[in-house]
């Protein structure tokens, strides 16, 4: 049971890689390509908002098809996408295979989770999702550095790693997924969406958003931002990225169990603004490796323990209909992403490539002001307490057991 789990997981460590490693070889993908770095970045927001609008649509598409052709499908959608990138000679073919990776990783990530759920007996549940999404957090720790290292002289060589691992965890699944139980009744677009028309849905989705806004307008391009410590060298930019994914994997850690002691409105007020700062930090800490190091440090670990928070806040909203309020949070997130790397393209344009960090402070100040003043308790509310049910997994986070998130 373990082992098929482990196999899901690969599946997910293949698709955090693809997503996130784009942002350790823009400048590889703008040199080859002869385009700017703001235009490569644009990858990444073609991805993320792909799949923010394609998770809930092939969701319902699919919901009948049996789980082992669903993932097997997924997998295959996923890494023929990836092959076409590594082979695209221009810059729209390159676009357009992104959103063909997208719809793969839409398609594979709440099906895995959902799988994870039906291997397991209920009390197991927490844990078998925990090592599916492992797979998203290890990418940033381990698949993100390795991706840009192998990148460091051509880019295209960063989608044949993810080519490779996208046909390992076909192969394993191919030969040791087998006998899955029938897909459960799954319910209509609508019904998916029919949550936001609850205005505190929208508010708590609307910070989600803004906070993905604000850590991706530089993230996207931190290639960017710390070019006066790495020097244009790869191999420094690898060990930003190293640290910058262990630390996130920290901050997710604690944030699970800040979340359970002062609750998600506090960590979102406390973890805002440490953020702001770190990003109005960074055109100095950007110009020296120990104070890239500084930034790769702090940035994550305030904005995973955020990240931990905002889809506990929507769950607590209605904690009999948590997976599907965090579904919502997982879109948010992805449109998030999608419009950080337009926003951190626009800053660039106007600030300059060591300024634009600015407009990430600006964001993140707006996200924690957003999140004050939606979750100002009112008279007569009840606190209530967000269960890690099996679709927390959808945010991209993990939802530790038993916190509770104030609304």
């Amino acid at each position: 049971m373990r082992f098929r789990l482990l196999l899901l997981a690969l599946g997910s460590f293949a698709m955090g890689t693809d997503s996130m490693v784009m942002a350790g070889i823009l400048g590889l993908v703008a040199d080859d390509l002869e385009i700017s770095v703001s235009a490569a970045g644009q990858m990444v927001t073609v991805f993320a908002l792909a799949y923010a609008l394609l998770a809930p649509v092939l969701a319902t598409l699919t919901a009948r098809w049996p789980r082992r052709r669903l993932l097997l499908a997924a997998l295959a959608l996923f890494t023929v996408a990836n092959a076409l990138s590594a082979v695209a000679p221009t810059y729209g073919l390159l676009l357009a295979t992104r959103v063909l990776a997208a719809a793969g990783a839409a398609l594979y990530t709440p099906s895995a989770n959902a799988v994870a759920t039906s291997l397991v007996p209920p009390e197991q549940r927490g844990r078998a999702l925990a090592t599916v999404m492992g797979g998203l957090t290890v990418a940033t720790a381990l698949g993100v550095p390795l991706g840009t290292y192998v990148g460091r002289v051509d880019w295209r060589l960063t989608m044949w790693l993810v080519v490779a691992l996208g046909v390992l965890a076909f192969a394993g699944l191919a030969a040791f997924l087998r006998e899955l139980p029938a897909p459960a009744a799954s319910l209509g677009l609508r019904e998916r969406l029919a949550p936001l028309r609850n205005r505190r849905v929208v508010e708590a989705a609307a910070t989600t958003f803004m906070f993905f806004l604000a850590i991706n307008a530089v993230y996207v391009y931190l290639a960017t931002a710390v070019g006066g410590a790495t020097g244009g060298d790869t191999g420094r930019l690898s060990v930003i990225l190293l640290v910058t994914g262990v630390a996130s994997v920290a901050g997710s850690w604690l944030g699970g169990r800040v979340v359970d002691r002062v609750g998600a409105r506090a960590v979102m007020l406390a973890g805002g603004p440490v953020a702001a700062l770190v990003y109005a930090a960074l055109p100095w800490l950007g110009e020296s490796m120990p104070g890239a190091v500084v930034y790769a440090v702090a940035a994550p670990l305030a904005g995973w323990v955020v990240a931990v928070a905002l889809p506990h806040r929507l769950a607590s909203l209605d904690p009999a209909n948590a997976p599907l309020l965090i579904s919502l949070n997982s879109s948010a997130l992805y449109l998030g992403i999608a419009a950080g790397g337009g926003a951190g393209s626009i800053a660039i344009a106007l600030l300059g490539e060591r300024w634009f960090p600015l407009a990430a402070t600006v964001l993140a100040v707006l996200a924690t002001g957003l999140a004050a003043a939606t979750t100002r308790e009112r008279p007569g509310t009840v606190r209530a307490t967000a269960p890690a049910a099996p679709g927390a997994a959808e945010s991209g986070t993990p939802s530790p057991s038993g916190a509770s998130g104030r609304r």
